[in-house]
């Protein structure tokens, strides 16, 4: 007999961290799941883990032409997407005072983080609609709500983060396709690691800093909370932090 699945989850940045934990996660609760991220044998290693109820899909949200082919690169019968989680982005280059920073990294910050996040959810949201149902779920960051110094173009980015997403929430409001942001503390993930140009003992370094950091499951278990909450129920924002 064929697999009956929950439905169909696209996952962006799948390749690690949060987007990674979170196909996993899916996957074992019975979900059908797209991973895509721009590191293809990264990605192609881990879906590949995940059974035959996993694809994995090359995608640079930053890159236009990427998004605007994503639908042609899917295989037939995977391209009903009921869940579109956001989760990739980056801060390559982040941690410097705005004026000493470069813009050009600056930028594609904002180009990743945001307008690729737009592009995907763009790409996606025009199915959901036809159907009459659907999620999307933005994973931002407590950098969603507060700045700090070092920050200006990766907290830029998560405020713009928020504000599309509270947008969206009311552009769709009674159109069956719910929108959930879920503000994420501190996870030990890649990403300081990323941000420092691979500099795994720095990025260790930092984490270890604190006291207490989140796991990329905890932000996956946050995110599968939020999508199945039955269809009359909307969670708008999930802040999630470490315990003090």
């Amino acid at each position: 007999m064929e697999q009956q699945y929950r439905g169909t989850a696209l996952v962006t940045g799948a390749s690690s961290g949060i987007g990674a934990a979170t196909a996993a996660m899916l996957a074992r609760q019975g979900w059908r799941v797209v991973g895509a991220a721009r590191r293809a044998d990264r990605l192609a290693q881990h879906i590949g883990t995940l059974g035959s109820g996993a694809t994995a899909v090359t995608l640079d949200i930053a890159d236009a032409t990427s998004v605007d082919t994503l639908f042609k690169r899917l295989p037939d019968g995977w391209k009903t997407i009921d869940v579109l989680i956001n989760c990739a982005g980056h801060d390559v280059g982040g941690r410097h005072r705005f004026d000493t920073g470069s813009m050009a990294e600056w930028a594609r910050t904002i180009e990743t983080n945001a307008i690729g996040t737009m592009r995907v959810t763009h790409a996606v949201v025009p199915g959901m609609l036809d159907r009459g149902r659907g999620h999307i779920v933005n994973i931002g960051s407590t950098s969603s709500v507060n700045a700090y110094a070092g920050g200006a173009a990766y907290v830029a980015s998560k405020f713009a983060l928020n504000g599309f997403t509270k947008a969206i929430l009311a552009d769709y409001r009674g159109k069956g396709v719910r929108v959930t942001h879920i503000m994420a503390g501190l996870t030990w993930t890649e990403f300081v690691e990323s941000r420092l140009r691979g500099d795994k003992s720095r990025a260790d370094e930092f984490y270890g800093a604190f006291p207490v950091t989140l796991e990329p499951d905890d932000i996956a278990r946050a995110i599968l909370y939020a999508i199945e909450q039955p269809p009359h129920v909307t969670i708008a924002e999930m802040l999630v932090i470490p315990a003090s």
